[in-house]
């Protein structure tokens, strides 16, 4: 990639707009002498005035723009950029599920777009993995800081970016995991859980500098778990707890070398800030965490019970007046006296005030045959949204056939 964008193709484009003060064809008019006109480019332009016009330039187009040079790569993935796309309203909250080497994104329309069509997933062409990397996907965690996703798997870690399609390697976590928490918090990744091996270490991920560090010990140890993230505190949902907590000697003796699980329907609190632990909050009623999921202040979380699904928001707001307390919502449109086994799973992200619940394994037909119920046509790929505001679920378009136990998450692009 060029350092400057005095490329061949954008040199005619500049001497196609500008006079050439050297050309002695030139007949002028009037007969006023001919003035030299200083040549401008983009190149010529200050960051401040690039970025105004790249800021512009429609989303379809970011990915051939990010190739120009170097100098606008950066200038595109710069905070300020992203800032002046929010301005101009070019930025829209997109759903990419990620199933390897294939990738689906969504956009679910608001009442400024123009386009009112119905929204379809688009899904990309493969993308760029190392064979090697394709058999540990299934259980990576996704985690998206501006334009980019983050592919953490359980030894290895990708950037994928979307607005060029480029995917670059990244330093790995320190302690190998499998189906553990992430969230973001002021552009850096935090992971928690995973199993045993990893111990109760709380990772923190700089994308600036590539690298890890442990930045605390978790009160207990969770695999399976889903996290989240509102008003700087980390949320570590759900799972299977491994053993009891880590300062009770008792149930560490008791457990040592037979690890005891059991669902854990409750969350840790980080305070980021802080870097201290909360008071754990668990979730009312109990049962399984199947997803979980931050949207506008508040934590959502769907629950299994022994014939029913429960549906639950934490208030999240620290400042709000209201932190800590439990409302238990509409569940979703799905079967009546329903349990969902392992065999079926669900990706929850949010989308401005909306949850998304994405049905990314199993098929719930299966679920009811096997309870001697009729066929109700509800395959693999349902998509579920549900408005925060109204307070209604609505069905979203199912996710394309070809994606199958992917990873979700939205994206700011």
């Amino acid at each position: 990639m060029p350092e400057g964008c005095n490329s061949r193709p954008f040199s005619w484009l500049m001497k196609s707009c500008f006079p050439n003060p050297k050309d002695t064809s030139y007949n002028p008019l009037s007969p006023n002498p001919i003035i030299t006109v200083a040549t401008t480019t983009f190149s010529s332009l200050p960051d401040d005035l690039l970025l105004e016009c790249l800021s512009r330039v429609p989303s379809s187009s970011l990915p051939s723009i990010s190739h120009v040079c170097r100098r606008w790569s950066l200038l595109l993935h710069s905070p300020s950029f992203l800032n002046l796309r929010f301005l101009n309203h070019s930025i829209h909250p997109t759903i990419f599920t990620l199933s390897a080497p294939l990738v689906a994104s969504l956009r679910l329309h608001n009442g400024n777009d123009a386009n009112t069509d119905d929204p379809l997933w688009k899904v990309a062409s493969c993308l760029p993995f190392p064979l090697t990397s394709l058999d540990s996907f299934s259980h990576a965690r996704l985690s998206a800081i501006g334009p980019r996703i983050y592919i953490i798997g359980r030894n290895e870690m990708f950037c994928y970016d979307v607005w060029s399609g480029i995917i670059t390697s990244r330093c790995s976590m320190i302690f190998p995991r499998k189906k553990f928490a992430t969230a973001v918090f002021s552009g850096k990744i935090y992971v928690a859980g995973g199993g045993s091996r990893a111990g109760a270490a709380l990772e923190e991920y700089d994308p600036d500098t590539d690298t890890w560090r442990v930045v605390s010990n978790a009160l207990r140890r969770r695999y399976g778990c889903i996290g989240a993230a509102v008003d700087g505190v980390f949320y570590v949902i759900g799972g299977l707890k491994i053993g009891g907590a880590l300062g009770n000697e008792i149930t560490r003796a008791a457990t040592a070398g037979t690890e005891a699980y059991m669902y854990a329907s409750s969350m840790d609190l980080f305070d980021v800030e802080a870097s201290a632990w909360l008071r754990s909050r668990a979730v009312p009623g109990g049962g399984c965490v199947v997803a979980a999921c931050a949207v506008a202040g508040y934590v959502y979380i769907l629950a299994s019970h022994a014939v029913e699904l429960s549906f639950w928001s934490f208030d999240a707001r620290r400042h709000g007046g209201g932190f800590g307390k439990w409302c238990r919502i509409k569940s979703p449109p799905l079967p009546a006296q329903v349990r969902l086994d392992s065999t079926v799973g669900f990706s929850c992200v949010g989308v401005e005030n909306k949850m998304v619940l994405i049905q990314v394994r199993g098929c719930i037909d299966d679920l009811l045959r096997r309870s001697g119920r009729s066929v109700r046509g509800l395959k693999e790929g349902l998509v579920l949204i549900y408005d925060c505001i109204s307070g209604e679920w609505s069905r979203g378009p199912d996710l394309p056939e070809v994606i199958r136990r992917g990873a979700c998450v939205t994206v700011e692009c």
